[in-house]
């Protein structure tokens, strides 16, 4: 059975709500659903979503115009509705052909999301094609790359029970927009030399069920993330903390991440067209600081953003890695975290505790804190400049400073940002 849905988004409908909902009903006994998602994608950008009657099932934005669900598989960005009390039984234990017991969709009142992030003057004409069993199975995650050989960690100076990690906190798959699976993107970060990988794909956490398994055999930690993504600004959530609604208001997602045992964190908060326009009756504990897009460290509106919206905020860093194409590599910039162990909670303890340091790559110059000194290293000839902008130079690969309150960084002689501290 195929249900062919047409209408023409209008900038009307667009005032009204980001957010269309298309119901469709699922009768008993389907054991697989498929949409099809059609329009001009020159004339604006309709996103892609999917609720079943038990609530969220996938969200791919749009990088996807099709997608399939089924009890037990879906493609990336998706939810299987895994239910073993809906077991369709044929012949009292197994289907006609003895094969084992066939397991179906959720029966009721599902709904296709379409996300109105662009809608032209004249509108835009979508089509949706709901086919009830699907035609074809879900798409699959690429295969499993080598693991690579791990590059040697490099030593840094901490304090006691401390180890500092490098970190990559924003980074996307197939589950998104991105073009690696979630083996191939721990297969890249451990060739980068990284410790800790934050999966962030954007608003669905159909990833976090392979992350414990993928991180065991690449060796490196994988730390559950989505990123709740809006046309208004985007946050990342730290945590398996299940999914944000991103539909709802930016104040909520800061409780519900921490009601979770999450954290939150302001994204890019100055980039180009996704920029930080959220308003917070609280304000997210952390802040991406460093972003990719920091393109010329000479620029100081990071710098001013972070002043002006708190000096308190946790400032980190990420690469918002999409693909190996795009020439931007994963642990560019690198979040340093000081942490107890490399478990994904010790991870998040040291992320709330504020221990982190930022640099534009793991072998790239670095200043820490440890216990009451600040510690340079690798930044021979750059410039400490603290909360006051008082400056001293920097001498030798190891250097130690009296510790003081407030942000610290490193610069180059003409003022290009190499390191940052809190």
């Amino acid at each position: 059975m195929i249900r062919g849905i047409r209408r023409t988004l209008t900038p009307d409908d667009r005032a009204a709500s980001p957010y269309l909902e298309l119901p469709f009903e699922v009768p008993v006994g389907v054991d697989s659903l498929e949409v099809r998602l059609t329009y001009d994608r020159s004339a604006g950008v309709v996103d892609l979503g999917c609720w079943g009657p038990s609530g969220f099932r996938g969200w791919s934005g749009g990088a996807r115009d099709r997608f399939v669900i089924t009890a037990d598989a879906a493609t990336p960005g998706y939810l299987p509705y895994a239910d073993s009390s809906r077991i369709t039984r044929y012949g009292g234990v197994s289907q006609p052909d003895g094969s084992s017991p066939r397991r179906d969709v959720e029966p009721g009142v599902w709904a296709v999301l379409l996300g109105l992030h662009r809608i032209p003057t004249g509108g835009v004409d979508v089509d949706v094609e709901i086919e009830l069993p699907a035609s074809a199975p879900p798409d699959v995650e690429p295969p499993a790359p080598p693991v690579p050989s791990p590059r040697p960690r490099r030593s840094l100076p901490a304090a006691p029970a401390l180890t500092w990690l490098a970190c990559d906190l924003h980074a996307h798959t197939v589950h998104s927009d991105g073009s690696l699976g979630v083996a191939g993107l721990a297969a890249q970060a451990v060739a980068a030399g990284l410790d800790v990988l934050a999966v962030t794909d954007h608003n669905t956490v159909s990833h976090h069920v392979t992350l414990p398994e993928v991180a065991k055999l690449y060796g490196i930690t994988l730390l559950p993330g989505q990123e709740v993504t809006t046309d208004r600004g985007h946050a990342n959530a730290f945590g398996d903390i299940g999914w944000v609604d991103f539909r709802r208001p930016a104040s909520t997602w800061v409780s519900a991440v921490a009601d979770g045992g999450g954290l939150l964190s302001v994204n890019h908060p100055l980039a180009a067209d996704c920029s930080w326009h959220h308003p917070l009756d609280e304000r997210p504990p952390l802040a991406e600081i460093w972003h990719w897009t920091w393109l010329d460290r000479t620029w100081t509106g990071p710098l001013a953003w972070w002043s002006a919206w708190g000096l308190g905020t946790v400032p980190v860093g990420g690469s918002d890695f999409h693909s190996p194409q795009q020439g931007r590599p994963l642990g560019a910039p690198v979040t340093w975290v000081a942490c107890e162990s490399d478990d994904p909670t010790a991870v998040l303890d040291g992320l709330r505790a504020g221990r982190t340091a930022l640099a534009a790559a793991v072998d790239a110059p670095v200043l820490l804190r440890v216990d009451d000194e600040l510690v340079a290293l690798g930044g021979d000839g750059t410039v400490l400049v603290d909360a006051d902008g008082r400056r001293r130079v920097v001498r030798g690969e190891r250097a130690r400073f009296a510790g003081a309150p407030g942000p610290h960084r490193l610069e180059t002689p003409l003022a290009a940002v190499v390191a940052i501290t809190p």
